[in-house]
């Protein structure tokens, strides 16, 4: 097997050679650790719906194995999250004094504290659809305290909507173009998934563009 660096943000690299167990261990560390903020989350959800029937064979059942593999990333995330919390809590304000590397970025904990200062509880909900911020919002929730039993349900509603509608988009997407157009999604993924990307980094990059030019001024 030949391997580029750039598999590595790849969804179907990991869905090819690794299956259901490394999708699975890519959720929790995309959104509970610190290496993980670099990994495919969104595009991986919405190609592993599409590729549903590959990760889970327990039924014959397309609609079945989807809810499973549903079931499987929420609990996954939701155990990332919790991780993320826990560790934030454990470790309190002293991260902010880390020193700098490739994997932390101070940059990356002041966004996520800006998103939770402005959302409150719900920014637990709201960063699951956001690149990087997902991954230190948690970090953040406990670096500050936050109520364990607020944490946990948004936590899991969090957790349980993002997996459902990337999936099940991912899912039924591929079923409407292949029975209605015979147009097949798994030749043009890698389109899909830079338009994925776009889509959920944009407003991330409007921000801090616009945040550069309101400091210029």
């Amino acid at each position: 097997m030949s391997f580029n660096w750039h598999d590595l943000i790849d969804p179907v690299f990991y869905i090819n050679h690794g299956g259901l167990w490394v999708l699975l261990f890519i959720i929790f560390a995309e959104t509970g650790l610190f290496i993980g903020f670099f990994l495919p989350g969104d595009s991986l959800l919405f190609v592993a719906g599409i590729y549903s029937d590959q990760l889970i064979r327990y039924t014959g059942t397309p609609f079945i194995n989807m809810i499973i593999l549903i079931a499987f990333i929420s609990i996954a995330g939701i155990l990332g999250n919790s991780f993320g919390y826990g560790f934030g809590k454990k470790v309190g304000p002293s991260i902010y004094h880390w020193k700098e590397n490739f994997i932390f970025k101070h940059h990356h904990l002041e966004q996520a504290h800006e998103f939770y200062e402005k959302h409150g509880v719900l920014a637990i909900v709201f960063a699951r659809f956001i690149p990087i911020v997902r991954t230190f919002a948690p970090i953040v929730a406990g670096i500050v305290k936050m109520d364990k039993q607020k944490f946990t349900v948004n936590n899991i509603v969090g957790c349980i909507c993002w997996a459902t509608s990337m999936v099940a988009g991912g899912h039924y997407l591929y079923r409407f173009f292949k029975n209605h157009y015979n147009f097949d999604l798994t030749k043009h993924l890698e389109v899909i998934v830079l338009g994925i990307i776009f889509v959920t980094t944009a407003p991330v990059i409007f921000k801090i563009v616009f945040r550069k030019k309101k400091t210029a001024a």
